[in-house]
């Protein structure tokens, strides 16, 4: 910190001045070409973002691609390398976040490209910006899920500019960090990828007769209520499950609530615990295949199926074998051709998986939930050291980036 204070006191004496990013910065949103016209999107080599791809930090490739006649049929704009993009809207808690572009890309409507003048470094404002989430989001327009950011608050929003030099060496600081927390996060992928193999050998060991996930039991679907209607969601008790609740392989957290009424009313339902989710249809399905084991009594919303499982089928036993199988279920069975990834049905549900006794699906289940723990568990090995280290890091992240404003 004390070369940081030196700078200071040696270039900005008298305080650091802020300005709103609209002065500093030119800003603008994207747009999405028609999803049904395949000449937009087959074949495409220009980089398109969605929301979804701000949690990647630095953007270095995009998960999709168009072609120049879906960029020239919408209003998406180019946007420069060592950019800022930030997300206006988004599923759970995308809101708020931002990223780094390293190649030039255009995006779609949700995000916002900050592309900064000659008196602001682009990294500086990124890392500035993610010390801003919890306050960016509280000055979102509307409110709940249905809140967003616009260009407007983006624009009118007070970023500190202290002297280039200071910027700079803040930037070499918190790289610096970020490359150590990068060197944990690769070594706990390294070791997850170990486990996920570790869980398919023990998949592939379990003696049995292979069966149909169709099989298993009722695989339910579900619907939103409508939004516009208060009377399915105010004050609502029954848990409702959406895609976003499923990002982390668990479905402890379900945040929706719908009501009775939305229950009579319309054709949603409950699925009894336990049981097995998974999402089959987001654009999550590009990277990975959600899966969740329900605990609770819940319905679900139309992007998800769940499994009620039969006679002789234990619920976690199925969730485990198919999260050590979900890669290969997911290149195998998902669809990418289109704007949103989604799950073949007919291939979903003629996939197979070994069936053993009731006894020995138990065990299996028990066996396989110990790998769950090794990796997760962040009170044990390096997830609790790569957590102390983000805490670490977000603690100095916040002191070098908090500045006292000069006085006008």
């Amino acid at each position: 910190m004390s070369r940081i204070d030196d700078l200071i006191r040696e270039l900005a004496p008298a305080g650091v001045r802020f300005s709103s990013i609209g002065e500093v910065a030119e800003c603008y949103s994207g747009a999405t070409p028609a999803s049904d016209i395949a000449g937009y999107w087959e074949g495409g080599t220009i980089p398109w973002m969605s929301s979804g791809e701000v949690n990647k930090g630095r953007i270095f490739d995009t998960d999709r691609k168009i072609t120049r006649a879906g960029y020239n049929s919408c209003s998406t704009k180019m946007v420069p390398p060592n950019a800022v993009v930030m997300a206006l809207a988004g599923q759970g808690k995308t809101r708020g976040m931002v990223a780094r572009t390293r190649i030039e890309l255009c995006t779609n409507q949700s995000l916002c490209s900050i592309i900064p003048n000659d008196l602001v470094d682009s990294d500086f404002l990124y890392y500035f910006l993610k010390t801003q989430y919890q306050q960016l989001r509280g000055a979102s327009a509307g409110d709940g899920a249905r809140g967003g950011l616009n260009l407007q608050i983006i624009r009118a929003y007070r970023i500190p500019v202290p002297p280039l030099e200071v910027q700079r060496e803040i930037v070499r600081i918190l790289d610096h960090f970020t490359e150590l927390e990068a060197e944990l996060e690769a070594e706990l992928e390294a070791r997850t990828l170990q486990y996920a193999y570790y869980r398919q050998v023990m998949l592939r060991e379990v003696v049995a007769e292979s069966v149909t996930l169709a099989s298993l039991g009722k695989w339910q679907g579900g619907v939103t209520p409508s939004k516009t209607n208060p009377d399915y969601w105010n004050v609502g008790e029954i848990p409702w499950l959406a895609s976003m609740d499923l990002s982390d392989e668990s479905t402890d957290g379900i945040r929706g609530r719908v009501t009775a009424l939305a229950l009579k009313e319309t054709s949603l339902r409950v699925v009894p615990a336990p049981s097995v989710a998974v999402v089959m249809r987001s654009n999550i399905l590009r990277r990975r295949l959600p899966i969740g084991l329900i605990k609770v009594d819940t319905a679900v919303n139309q992007d998800v199926r769940a499994l009620i499982p039969g006679a002789g089928v234990d619920a976690e036993y199925v969730y485990q074998a198919l999260r050590a199988d979900s890669e290969n279920i997911r290149r195998n069975c998902v669809r990418t051709d289109g704007s949103m990834a989604a799950v073949n049905s007919g291939d979903f549900f003629a996939w197979k998986i070994p069936l053993p006794s009731l006894q020995e699906q138990r065990r299996v289940a028990a066996d396989l939930r110990s790998f769950d723990t090794l990796v997760n568990d962040l009170n044990l090995g390096l997830p609790a050291e790569l957590n102390g280290r983000r805490k670490q890091y977000e603690y100095y992240r916040d002191r070098l980036l908090t500045f006292e404003e000069a006085s006008a």
